[in-house]
């Protein structure tokens, strides 16, 4: 058996064994999920239906991955960490914070979103934007910020791509991660903004703007990998498994994530 397959095999014999086994001690110890913001929508979803399927909690804390990876380094006490870009993941594992490489579990995608009233008119191509900007009609526009959080990181790529990045610096908006980020870029102060297509997705904001999605292979890939942190417990290690279950991976499609083996 692949090593991989026997330690899924394993998280899931744990899962059940701490709700048959501890089910008051696995209840009374809720961890802390460390999740990307992009995962706002998805990831409570997720955990409501843990709860109700198992009557295990864990509790939800959503940022930048470049700034839950320092805290890890300096002592926060998570017990699973969401990253969005696998590379995070690799460091910490490298330098022991993690108990292993950890599992792929999603690869997102990013857009471009604008509140509805706005003169931007999104399109793939950025090609509105563009001529927006040339023409001096561009006084704000969001992304995340691309010194530590990686939805920020490929929304320069994109605006790198297209050849825009260093004309459009002095108007840009950054948000402390990217959910920030679309709460800017939605706000009716900027034009629009470079968000998380899962965001753009959730009830909650979609019907805020309109957005396109931008071509992939403009920007690094966004996998997503998750690892469990060394000091994780039962409960923990159960959440870990269900989010590798259908009902879970289920839910992660639902907000446009891009499933491994999928």
């Amino acid at each position: 058996m692949p090593f991989s397959v026997f330690r899924r095999v394993c998280l899931s014999f744990l899962a059940v064994f701490a709700l048959t086994v501890s089910p008051l001690k696995a209840q009374d110890r809720a961890p802390v999920v460390a999740a990307a913001s992009d995962l706002q929508f998805a990831i409570a979803e997720i955990a409501s239906a843990f709860t109700v399927q198992t009557g295990m909690q864990v509790r939800l804390s959503l940022g930048s991955t470049g700034n839950f990876a320092r805290q890890i380094r300096e002592g926060a006490p998570f017990e699973i960490f969401m990253a969005a870009d696998e590379k995070f993941i690799a460091d910490l594992h490298a330098d022991g914070f993690t108990r292993d490489e950890g599992d792929l579990y999603a690869v997102g995608r990013v857009v471009i979103m604008a509140p509805h009233g706005a003169s931007l008119v999104p399109d793939a191509e950025l090609n509105n934007l563009a001529e927006m900007l040339a023409a001096g009609r561009i006084s704000r526009f969001a992304i995340a910020n691309p010194e530590h959080a990686p939805y920020g990181m490929r929304a320069r790529e994109v605006l790198q791509s297209r050849d825009l990045w260093d004309d459009l610096q002095p108007f840009l908006v950054l948000g402390e991660n990217v959910s920030q980020a679309a709460q800017f870029a939605l706000s009716g102060n900027a034009e629009g903004g470079i968000i998380a297509y899962s965001l753009a997705l959730a009830p909650e904001v979609g019907p805020r703007g309109t957005y396109e999605l931008v071509p992939e292979d403009w920007h690094e890939p966004l996998r997503q990998r998750m690892a469990l942190l060394d000091g994780a417990g039962e409960v923990a290690e159960a959440f870990y498994a269900y989010l590798m279950e259908p009902e879970a991976r289920a839910i992660m499609e639902r907000y446009g994530f891009a499933l491994p083996g999928g």
